[in-house]
């Protein structure tokens, strides 16, 4: 179904309001992809009809609209470089951290699917098997978050078919950290018990999740405001402890928007440190 103008301008501001998601002109087909379904399924006629219904909406349609439009993309051990800093200097920092720290708490933000949380407790899991006299597992925790409901609920599952296999995953972690299960892969309890899932709007305040050693929040900014952006990186510095790490995207910086993080060079990913 086409959409007009002012109906792309009314949807859009609607969702930047709720999600802080920015569609800029010129992406009138995301809309028109994405929530044409839902426009029939609630009966409308035309895209006036569904901002009215959101408008007068308590939740439930807001969600699904939000949803719909929730970008997804995730791999196993996204980005090689980034990939290299958690298993070669993240984890293993964090695993000699753990052995006079009470907890080591991980937060990915963003967590899409799960294949990032998950990705961090298998490395924990290989750290832990290589060296002497490890810290106990129940000193790590991972918390992962994602606006989408539906990502929560997959992630959660820790069920992934062969094609989200086939993403980047390792051959030895499939063999070692997962269970096959008919045409599904299911990740192994002792990685899923490392990590609670939970729906969040970065939108919201950071204080109920507490302080954190890592936090990832990759590739995620890009689709806010420049305000916005200020907002969540001051909140992402107020959740570190000060000698955490922030991972973004390669593409990420903070730069321009808070003074308030030093870069660091992990092999060849930057990170950032609370200055």
């Amino acid at each position: 179904m086409a959409i007009t103008q002012e109906e792309f301008d009314l949807i859009r501001h609607f969702i930047n309001e709720h999600s802080g998601i920015q569609i800029n002109p010129g992406k009138e087909y995301l809309i028109e992809n994405r929530l044409t379904v839902l426009l029939v399924q609630n009966g409308c006629e035309n895209f006036i009809q569904l901002h009215d219904k959101l408008k007068a909406d308590t939740g439930p349609l807001r969600a699904k609209v939000i949803d719909a439009m929730t970008t997804n993309e995730t791999l196993w051990f996204r980005d090689d470089s980034f990939a290299s800093a958690l298993s070669d200097h993240v984890v293993p920092m964090l695993v000699k951290k753990a052995r006079t720290a009470a907890q080591i708490r991980i937060w990915s933000a963003a967590c899409s699917t799960g294949q990032e949380p998950y990705s961090v407790a298998m490395l924990i899991h290989e750290e832990l098997r290589k060296v002497d006299a490890p810290p106990p597992i129940s000193k790590f925790s991972i918390l992962a978050t994602d606006l989408s409901p539906s990502a929560i609920v997959l992630a959660s599952s820790g069920r992934y078919s062969q094609l989200a296999i086939s993403r980047g995953m390792r051959p030895d972690f499939l063999e070692r950290y997962f269970k096959k299960n008919g045409m599904v892969f299911e990740v192994v309890p002792e990685v899923r018990n490392l990590v609670k899932f939970q729906q969040f709007n970065l939108m919201s305040s950071f204080k109920e999740h507490g302080m954190f050693d890592f936090l990832m929040c990759r590739n995620v900014l890009i689709y806010f405001s420049d305000e916005l952006k200020r907002q969540i990186y001051g909140k992402m510095h107020d959740s570190l402890n000060k000698d955490g790490v922030l991972a973004i995207g390669a593409s990420e910086s903070p730069r321009g928007y808070t003074t308030s993080f030093q870069q660091v060079m992990m092999g060849s990913a930057a990170m950032y440190k609370p200055s």
